[in-house]
């Protein structure tokens, strides 16, 4: 029996997974593990290792002994020493071609919410207050705006496509996707610093990467202009936390609408939490029923193919397969 171990997970039971799994003689061994110290006595005789959110860093991966493939539920890997992993020789595979709609509407959601108030407004009401909770001049509609789109992936792109009909002027910035892709998508290619400095609205759909971390911080925030919207649907690092509340309270960044955050979860004593022109949802833009179930057999699927010796696909740290025998 192979011993597949999923190291933690937020959807139960694990039953896409076994059926795909049980056929080719694996058990699955499912655990919430969420430190090193609980994760290396799990993983070290596991044949293959499929995580979510744990930290499975160099010193996990060391205690590996015999897994040949691992697999993130997800599209980023920045819970996974890719590295650590190259240099042990297991390849490391995510889940790109998931919740790309999923998250290019929340995105929608979030930037339409932002300009139009709709929280403001809402919470308003409710207090009893039958009136604009707003100035005028927060409302703002997105013909008139120009939206700054950063990283140019397959999210980036269908946010680009979606904001189109609105008639806003679109703007985005990728290091590794060419100018025509951009202009093809119906974007104008702008260099990130004078992006950030041209736009009423930024949107984020980059990786974690050493880079991207902290790349809005404080220096680009004062960059960027008065009233500019921020949106981060992507990773919560890439966005200096302490900055940007800084900026919230200045009045610099006139709304934020943020899906992710750092640290994860948000704390419940977080200023961010006590302003009304920010929007905060537990990271949940990837979520619907089609999403998730695309995600699971996507995330089995790969052990399957290590299993039965094919090639792998959506290797993230160019190492070659290894089969499990």
């Amino acid at each position: 029996m192979k011993r597949v171990v999923v190291t933690d997970h937020s959807f139960e039971p694990l039953d896409v997974e076994e059926a795909i799994l049980a056929p080719l003689g694996c058990v699955i061994d499912s655990r919430q593990c969420r430190t090193v110290e609980d994760l290396i006595p799990v993983v070290s005789e596991a044949d293959a290792v499929i995580t979510q959110f744990a930290p499975v860093n160099a010193e996990v991966i060391a205690s590996m002994r015999r897994a040949r493939v691992i697999v993130r539920y997800g599209i980023g890997v920045d819970n996974v020493d890719l590295d650590a992993a190259r240099e042990r020789g297991v390849p490391v595979c995510n889940v790109p071609d998931y919740c790309i709609d999923e998250v290019a509407d929340q995105t929608l959601a979030f930037i339409l919410a932002s300009t139009r108030q709709v929280v403001s407004n809402c919470l308003g009401v409710r207090r009893g207050e039958w009136k604009l909770a707003v100035p005028l001049a927060s409302m703002r509609s997105l013909r008139d705006l120009t939206v700054g789109i950063v990283g140019c992936g397959r999210i980036g792109r269908e946010v680009i496509r979606r904001l189109v009909p609105f008639k806003c002027r679109i703007v985005a910035f990728d290091p590794v996707v060419s100018p025509g892709e951009i202009v093809a998508c119906g974007a104008t290619p702008l260099d990130f610093d004078r992006l950030v400095a041209d736009v009423d609205v930024v949107s984020l759909h980059c990786p974690s990467t050493s880079s991207t971390r902290r790349m809005i911080n404080r220096a680009v925030l004062h960059r960027m202009r008065p009233g500019v919207v921020l949106i981060n649907v992507a990773r919560g690092d890439l966005i200096e936390t302490e900055a940007l509340i800084e900026a919230l309270k200045s009045g610099r960044v006139a709304a934020a609408a943020l899906d992710v955050c750092d640290p994860e979860p948000i704390p419940r004593d977080s200023p961010l939490l006590a302003m009304e022109n920010v929007i905060v949802a537990s990271h949940i833009a990837s979520a619907s029923v089609k999403a998730v179930r695309r995600l699971r057999e996507s995330a089995a699927e790969a052990v399957a193919l290590s299993i039965r010796g094919e090639p792998l696909r959506n290797v993230v740290n160019g190492v070659s397969q290894t089969m499990i025998t």
